[in-house]
């Protein structure tokens, strides 16, 4: 009677999972295997324009993947990464003594001290070592180059991500506030907009002549004759990136924060407040300790997303500003990039075996975070 009871208890989790593992099959694993098989050929656009495309191409074994890293194996490379890890190091130290001292520990020590030293120590050994030389030869490097746009990028987003984030959620879970299901259904529009029509809109503003520039002239900030080229200047077409993806992340992140804010308890607050606690010591020490094991899952997905972002990019900059013939644009991230070598350059080959580095960084990524922060240790408990 058991064994039927559990043969049926199987064929009942094996026919709902059938859906799902016959789409991770076609959507993704396919896919996967066709790309792996077609970074080892010289596949391009006009051997898929032939007749027997498939037949045109030719096993190049690793040269794909050597061409990739080829610049990034040199002596001078090699030695450009050896002084950049050593910048870092101190970071890394900190980090490993920091978790140490605040580990089991009910009232965490305070640490700002300790990171200060450490960053201290980063800038010291980045200005003794001419970072910025070590930086400039891997920058020669187009691999190299977008894969550190995209993690800058990703950098950049998520201090924001929760900041605005926290900042809001906070707001909104005070009890003076007044008409919250407004604020809160306001607020979350960004997030509830299809990304392309977001795009769309801020790729308007960022025009010579659109809305920011226009409002910057009214308030005679800006002369009309010599408008920002926001989309034309490097470092103003990135900026304008981030803030777009700011922008329509931070309701991910206020939703998440503030269905944790609620469910903390407030008689940790009561007590905190008899034992004489200040508003800020209650943040840092009751609040945002107890939002970690909701926020970290919401950061690392997120982050993941970020550093794969395309549509929000290629839609305002397309990659740009362009530089050169050949190099990736001020903008080009890891996806916007794949798209202008697949589809413009033709280079199949080569970018399949780019998007399989990419793959297997990510892949590295995400286990290396899921080990750091312990996000799905309740999972397995």
């Amino acid at each position: 009677m058991n064994t039927t009871h559990g043969w049926k208890k199987w064929s009942v989790i094996i026919l709902l999972l059938i859906p799902t593992l016959t789409g991770i099959t076609f959507v993704n694993l396919i896919p996967m295997f066709y790309n792996f098989r077609l970074s080892f050929t010289n596949a391009d656009r006009l051997s898929h324009n032939g007749r027997d495309a498939a037949h045109a191409w030719q096993d190049v074994g690793l040269q794909n993947y050597q061409t990739l890293i080829a610049e990034l194996v040199t002596p001078a490379a090699v030695a450009s990464f050896a002084k950049l890890i050593i910048v870092l190091l101190p970071l890394v130290v900190v980090n490993i003594f920091a978790r140490r001292m605040t580990r089991n520990k009910l009232v965490p020590p305070d640490t700002r001290m300790v990171w200060l030293g450490g960053v201290a120590a980063t800038i010291i050994l980045w200005l003794v070592l001419n970072g910025g030389d070590a930086l400039n030869v891997l920058t020669q490097n187009s691999f190299f180059v977008v894969l550190l746009r995209s993690t800058l990028y990703v950098i950049f987003c998520m201090p924001f991500f929760l900041l605005v984030g926290l900042v809001l959620a906070l707001i909104l879970n005070n009890p003076d506030i007044r008409f919250k299901s407004f604020w809160r259904t306001l607020l979350i529009i960004p997030w509830a907009v299809p990304t392309f029509i977001t795009a769309l809109i801020w790729q308007f503003f960022f025009r010579d002549a659109g809305t920011i520039n226009l409002v910057f002239q009214s308030l005679n900030i800006q002369d009309p004759k010599s408008p920002i080229h926001w989309l034309s200047n490097p470092q103003l077409a990135f900026f304008a990136i981030v803030l777009v993806n700011i922008w329509m992340s931070y309701p991910f992140f206020m939703t998440i924060i503030l269905g944790a804010l609620q469910s903390i308890p407030a008689d940790m607050y009561e007590a905190a407040e008899v034992d004489g606690a200040t508003w800020w010591i209650s943040l840092t020490r009751i609040t945002i300790p107890m939002l970690r094991p909701a926020v970290l899952p919401a950061v690392v997905l997120s982050s993941i997303t970020t550093f794969q972002m395309f549509n929000t990019v290629y839609l305002i900059t397309q990659g740009g500003p362009v530089s050169g013939v050949g190099k990736p644009g001020a903008t080009d991230l890891v996806m916007t990039y794949a798209y202008s070598q697949t589809f413009k350059s033709g280079n199949y080959g080569y970018i399949g075996a780019f998007a399989v580095i990419i793959f297997v960084i990510l892949l590295a990524a995400t286990l290396l975070s899921l080990r750091v922060t312990n996000v799905t240790r309740g999972a397995y408990e």
